[in-house]
């Protein structure tokens, strides 16, 4: 008799920690950050400003070490958006920052110049893919359709990639890539956008185009391929933000495109998105409203709690949204920019934000302080 009570106390015991454990468990990965903290400034010898793309380097190549983060600047020393031509490199090692690449401002083959946005990449080849959404005042009055940028691992540009297809590549780009072929999403937000006095008329034509590209060895990327994947999306010109676009991209399973449309404050999803041959509008709504203050930028979580949740960074407060995409769900918002210099805290802050390379955080840029930020 004593055995069995002892064996039930035992189940017993067991089944209460094991209900203890699940109920401590973290709902998905922002729970389980200790801390958010700037790591250092992202402005260069020629004074760039207004941080936004945000690439964690897969390889080391060129002047590039494996996991360096680099970071794009969309506005000059000036502070006029749309004009910034720099991209700067934090190596985490040294924790230290120097200038990877200065771009001509009038750069040949790409309409309108250069304004470096939110959508780069870098590949295992060690070519890196930024792109220009530009301006010469510092508004939508004077934009250009821009380009793609294609650069060396020491940042010399080797080519541009423009074209019908492309008219203000805006969005952080999701991105295939196995070394010697790659496959590229980017959201183009300008097509129909004009002056910032324009700003009540919202044009439903942004697209998603996929651009596949074959690398050779010692060449520059070469485009094989550029498919509308997705249409329709909401766009317009904004004197405080320059231009409010579809801006986040984050391929999730089975070849699902998330996207973030800043317009509709929501995540659509585009199914098929990397062997479809026609455009799927808008996609399928994943989650509207609820926490959302204009979603921007995002991350894939790859790895532990919320493995396969999106973390979103709002435009319009300083939070970060986690999202489950299967059931549509936002788990948790989580402060990162509490700056209180805006209203709401941390309005138009957050940009960019790339995960760590072990997945255990994501770096972010604070934008009214310059700063690359690690929130870990």
């Amino acid at each position: 008799m004593r055995l069995l009570h002892f064996l039930f106390g035992a189940c017993l015991g067991g089944a209460l920690l094991a209900d203890q454990a699940r109920a401590e468990a973290p709902a998905g990965f922002l729970e389980t950050l200790r801390r958010q903290a700037p790591v250092v400034s992202t402005v260069p010898d020629n004074g760039d400003q207004n941080p936004y793309a945000i690439v964690v380097a897969p390889v080391s190549a060129g002047a590039i070490e494996k996991d360096d983060v680099l970071v794009s600047n969309f506005n000059n020393a000036r502070n006029l958006q749309g004009t910034g031509s720099t991209i700067v490199r934090y190596t985490p090692s040294a924790k230290s920052l120097s200038t990877f690449a200065v771009i001509p401002a009038n750069l040949p083959n790409c309409p309108g110049g250069v304004g470096l946005g939110t959508a780069m990449t870098m590949l295992k080849s060690g070519w890196v893919i930024v792109g220009s959404a530009p301006s010469t005042d510092g508004t939508t009055a004077t934009r250009g359709a821009g380009c793609l940028i294609v650069l060396d691992a020491r940042g010399n540009v080797a080519k541009t990639i423009a074209g019908e297809h492309i008219d203000m590549p805006w969005g952080n780009m999701a991105v295939i890539d196995d070394g010697t072929d790659a496959t590229l999403f980017v959201s183009n937000a300008g097509f129909g956008i004009g002056a910032p006095g324009d700003e009540a008329a919202v044009v439903n034509k942004a697209t998603i185009l996929r651009i596949r590209l074959r690398i050779a060895p010692g060449k520059p990327p070469e485009v094989t391929g550029q498919t509308v994947v997705g249409d329709g999306f909401g766009a317009q010109a904004d004197a405080g933000a320059f231009l409010i676009g579809p801006t986040g991209l984050a391929l999730g399973a089975g070849g699902t495109l998330y996207v973030s449309d800043a317009i509709g404050n929501r995540i659509t999803a585009i199914d098929r998105a990397t062997t479809r041959n026609d455009s799927a509008g808008q996609g399928t709504e994943v989650t509207k409203n609820g926490l959302f203050r204009r979603p921007l930028a995002m991350a894939l979580v790859t790895t532990g709690a919320g493995n396969g949740h999106l973390l979103v960074a709002n435009g319009l407060n300083g939070q970060v949204v986690e999202v489950d995409p299967v059931s549509g769900r936002q788990i948790y918002a989580r402060w990162i920019d509490a700056n209180k210099a805006q209203l709401p805290p941390g309005s138009g802050d957050l940009f960019g934000i790339a995960m760590t390379p072990a997945g255990d955080g994501f770096y972010y840029v604070m934008d009214e302080l310059n700063m690359l930020g690690l929130a870990k």
